[in-house]
């Protein structure tokens, strides 16, 4: 009989001491599960602040690409005559910042290079994409739709960049377009004396 009892007491003993167990391992559960809330809490912060700081690395990019590519049209504008006038086009004026809306469509050059007979649309960035290029070619198709006094003249594209990678200059010229960039200190026109632009 007390061998029996002896067991029961040391089965209950055993129950007591895995409930013991089972309590405490409960309390550090409740603890990590505690620490992992903070944890998320923290990092939910840290996130927050790292979205509002992408936020305002990205305005202050945006902010250095629009002034860089002020300063390619800057760069360009007192070059562009003489590049032109080099390849026979006679420039008589140059026109900055050139803004059209008509219709429900709208335009926006940056350099527009003007004599009686032609005008050079130029699209002036501080490193020349593929893209670039392609949205050049869908503004020389508005020109005449939207500045209806050019209607009569030649409309001839050109793009200009700080940077223009090889496959960049090679698909713009390929397109008709002038290819304007720098070699050393000054400007030039990328194609070769016998290429024949695109006229629009």
């Amino acid at each position: 009989m007390s061998a029996v009892a002896d067991e029961i007491w040391a089965i209950l003993r055993g129950i007591s001491e895995t409930n013991r167990e089972l309590s405490e391992s409960h309390k550090e559960f409740k603890q990590e599960q505690k620490a992992l809330q903070a944890a998320q809490k923290e990092t939910d912060r840290i996130l927050k602040k790292l979205s509002v700081d992408v936020k305002e690395v990205n305005k202050s990019v945006g902010r250095l690409t629009n002034r860089l590519g002020e300063f390619v049209e800057e760069a360009v504008r007192p070059s562009a005559v003489r590049l032109f006038r080099e390849r026979g086009i006679d420039i008589h004026e140059v026109q900055q910042n050139v803004t059209a809306k008509r219709d429900g469509e709208a335009l926006e050059i940056d350099l527009l290079v003007v004599n009686n007979e032609d005008v050079v649309v130029i699209e002036c960035k501080s490193n020349l994409s593929i893209d670039d290029v392609n949205e050049q070619l869908e503004r020389l198709e508005k020109v005449k739709r939207l500045l209806p006094r050019y209607k009569d003249c030649r409309i001839l594209g050109a793009v200009a960049g700080m940077v223009i990678p090889d496959n960049v200059a090679t698909y713009a010229i390929r397109k008709g377009l002038y290819v304007i960039g720098q070699n050393g200190e000054h400007l030039e026109l990328r194609n070769d004396v016998s290429f024949a632009a695109k006229i629009w």
